[in-house]
């Protein structure tokens, strides 16, 4: 089943359950990805939905900091239980060891010496990982073991 369709039908699922966070959560993400499709005149398959809710997660997580260093607990809750509703549509997380064997693959597929190869190394890995992992946290790892 496409993404797409998951995400409607949890949205069907939340308005009959009257989950309000979770149904609100739901047709931002809907939201996102239809002004997304609208903008560049596309349809948006399973790996740019998936890019869609990545970049969502990653404006929740900075909010989440920026209201916790300005004491609004309340807004930080709220945040952070929108990254769990989100967090349900996106694949498994990797673990450390392995985004560390994907890291030591992506340099010895892309044939990397340095730091002058990260692109390439970043370019190798950014579709096994996208959603699944930190790219920022990858990106650091990236840049050590090249270095």
């Amino acid at each position: 089943m496409a993404l797409i369709d998951t995400l409607k039908d949890e949205q069907k699922l939340a308005m009959k359950a009257k989950d309000k966070l979770r149904l609100g959560t739901i047709r931002l993400a809907l939201a996102a990805i239809k002004q997304r499709e609208v903008d560049e005149q596309i349809t948006l398959g399973d790996d740019d939905i998936l890019a869609v809710l990545t970049k969502m997660v990653k404006q929740r997580r900075d909010s989440v900091a920026q209201y916790e260093s300005a004491g609004r607990q309340d807004l930080a809750d709220v945040e952070s239980a929108e990254i769990t509703v989100l967090e349900d549509f996106m694949p498994q997380p990797l673990t450390d060891d392995e985004v560390a064997q994907l890291i030591e693959a992506a340099i010895t597929e892309s044939g990397s010496a340095g730091m002058q190869d990260m692109g390439k190394v970043m370019g190798v890995l950014k579709p096994q990982i996208q959603g699944r992992a930190d790219m920022g946290k990858v990106s650091g790892l990236v840049r050590a073991k090249l270095a």
